[in-house]
């Protein structure tokens, strides 16, 4: 089975668009449906949630702490403005493509 590489903005809308669906994610269940690896792509949830595209909230739970990300209204307005019309002009390769 072969993965394609699929570039870092396209893994920004993803997970834009899966918290957009969903409203709050925990961690796990975000990277299993961005089909994403923690250890390779920490980094970006990082850079979104300083940039205050994501919220992270953790949560108590026994002895542990359950990570929960959401998307805010500046990450939403983020991804209509920027990342949906650079997808409709750079379409990933797996995209099936309209004749013009």
């Amino acid at each position: 089975m072969s993965h394609e590489y699929r570039d870092r903005i396209y893994i920004r809308k993803d997970i834009i668009l899966k918290l957009t669906e969903y409203g709050e994610l925990n961690q796990t269940a975000l990277l299993s449906y961005c089909g994403l690896n923690l250890a390779k792509h920490k980094d970006i949830l990082e850079d979104m949630e300083k940039k205050e595209i994501i919220k992270k909230i953790e949560e108590p739970w026994g002895n542990k702490k359950v990570i929960k990300y959401s998307v805010t209204e500046k990450g939403k307005e983020f991804c209509r403005r920027i990342l949906e019309p650079y997808e409709e002009m750079f379409p990933r390769k797996n995209a099936a493509r309209q004749p013009p």
